[in-house]
């Protein structure tokens, strides 16, 4: 690290909000499963209206979802919607009918081939608001060769696009990957996609062995080294292991917290005892460790 001039370094600013760590996925036409899980301890429950739900289960799983959601307060966690892929049948329907409700905090689309799916979500969910109503909190999932190659152009398209991540398993189809190096540069790709739009890191698709607790722990420890943060599950008992695992340990957050109070009570170029000298940026870093590291205790 090339040391910084004196007077670089600030004082800490205020922390930002934390993102979610842990997105639990549940079947929409189970309102027995949803209701359960709002209260399970995931940060995000996303109920899910396309994959996990039969074709001739989806004209009841988006009436159960919308009865649900005209609730300001559905559960102790907010609901995000995934809806059914932007150029099938069933998206508008779903999106005109989910947007202005009042439960819903987010909608999840899938299968973003490029910023004209975005734009077409916005678009058909204003049709449902009164102007000037803001469209909801849209989240794009990445899940062909296409949707990757797009991902800084999908990040950036509209203001009402919250974050980027990737859907794994179509991807692994479409390209033939065998094994996790084939997903290593798809992954970095929308990790630095997502953080050069100034969204949050994105989380990590899901982790399809709900019994494998141990595989999960480590896919998530590889993860978090590549800049993601948290991730989506498919199973309640996922939901400590993923939250563990992107979670600073406590070596992490002591040196952490030797940053922040070199930077608080010195001015200029810092160096630590070890020899490291400390910036601006890793200053933010330190920050946001120890805005995790508070989830702790």
């Amino acid at each position: 690290m090339t040391p910084a001039a004196p007077g670089t370094v600030p004082p800490p600013a205020p922390l930002a909000p934390l993102a979610p760590l842990t997105w639990l996925y549940v079947p929409g036409d189970r309102p027995d499963v949803v209701s359960k899980a709002l209260g399970c301890g995931a940060d995000i429950v996303l109920v899910d209206l396309e994959d996990a739900v039969a074709p001739d289960r989806k004209d009841y799983a988006l009436r159960a979802t919308a009865d649900l959601l005209t609730d300001p307060a559905p559960g102790p966690a907010p609901v995000h919607v995934r809806v059914n892929t932007l150029d099938g049948p069933r998206a508008a329907t779903e999106i005109r009918t989910l947007a202005a409700l009042p439960g819903l905090a987010g909608l999840r689309l899938p299968k973003v081939h490029g910023p004209a799916g975005i734009h077409r979500a916005v678009a058909l969910a204003r049709t449902a608001l009164p102007a000037p109503a803001a469209p909801p909190a849209l989240y794009a999932l990445l899940e062909s060769a296409l949707g990757i190659e797009h991902a800084f152009a999908i990040a950036t398209a509209h203001p009402a696009l919250h974050g980027i991540a990737l859907g794994e398993a179509d991807l692994r189809a479409e390209l033939g990957v065998r094994d996790e190096a084939g997903l290593a540069w798809p992954r970095s790709r929308t990790v630095v996609a997502a953080r050069a739009a100034g969204l949050a890191p994105p989380p990590q698709s899901v982790y399809p062995d709900v019994r494998d607790l141990d595989g999960l722990a480590a896919s998530c420890a590889h993860g978090r080294a590549l800049g993601f943060l948290g991730r989506a599950a498919i199973h309640p008992r996922q939901l400590p292991v993923i939250e563990a695992a992107h979670l600073p340990g406590a070596e992490e957050i002591e040196t952490a917290e030797e940053i922040v109070k070199a930077a608080t009570t010195e001015a200029g170029a810092l160096a630590l005892p070890d020899g490291r000298f400390v910036d601006a940026a890793v200053v933010a870093g330190a920050q946001r460790v120890l805005a995790l590291a508070d989830r702790r205790r």
